[in-house]
């Protein structure tokens, strides 16, 4: 049984075997949601369990009327995150052990950006997805807003062909995030 389709019945989440799936089909996910927002392996890591522990305490409230599995767990995996950032918010000393280059490298997020922060990571992901040329296309035209013509040359193919890809990944990313159960 797929975890991340909604279906009548709830995954068994009491069993051992329903958590192990539900880590193998998720757990990559929420870890990469969870470095991103919070810049520190171990903080993601640590994340990426308290995620789980809470839904296995909440079991019971699961619906998957209401949610997919998938969904529910990065509702929970964002309400962790955020309050382990505002822990380390309040223990500016856990700062300075963390790992100093992934520190820099990602920037101060508050809670009222988190929102952004997850539909952002949903697109990345999604992209990942796409063939190489439909993602190319959509990266250049529409993410880093160069021209057709000018990512056409740089390409070495006709901006028609060009315009076809952008047309054609469109497609398949909005195909792709309905498989991601996201919605615009």
């Amino acid at each position: 049984m797929a975890l991340t389709r909604r279906t009548s019945r709830a995954p068994t989440f009491s069993r051992e075997e329903g958590v192990r799936e539900a880590y193998a089909a998720h757990g990559g996910e929420l870890y990469r949601f969870a470095l991103r927002g919070l810049g520190d392996v171990g903080l993601a890591q640590d994340a990426v369990q308290e995620t789980f522990l809470r839904a296995w305490r909440a079991r019971e409230r699961y619906d998957p009327q209401v949610a997919a599995l998938r969904t529910w767990l990065f509702g929970i995996a964002r309400n962790v995150v955020v309050d382990l950032h505002r822990a380390r918010g309040a223990r500016p000393w856990l700062r300075s052990l963390a790992d100093h280059e992934t520190l820099a490298e990602s920037p101060e997020v508050g809670p009222d950006a988190w929102e952004a922060l997850v539909h952002r990571w949903l697109v990345e992901e999604a992209l990942r997805r796409l063939g190489q040329d439909h993602r190319v296309a959509l990266e250049q035209t529409y993410l880093l807003d160069r021209s057709y013509d000018e990512v056409a040359a740089e390409l070495g193919i006709p901006a028609s062909t060009l315009r076809s890809r952008v047309f054609y990944g469109l497609k398949a990313l909005r195909v792709v995030m309905e498989e991601m159960e996201v919605s615009p």
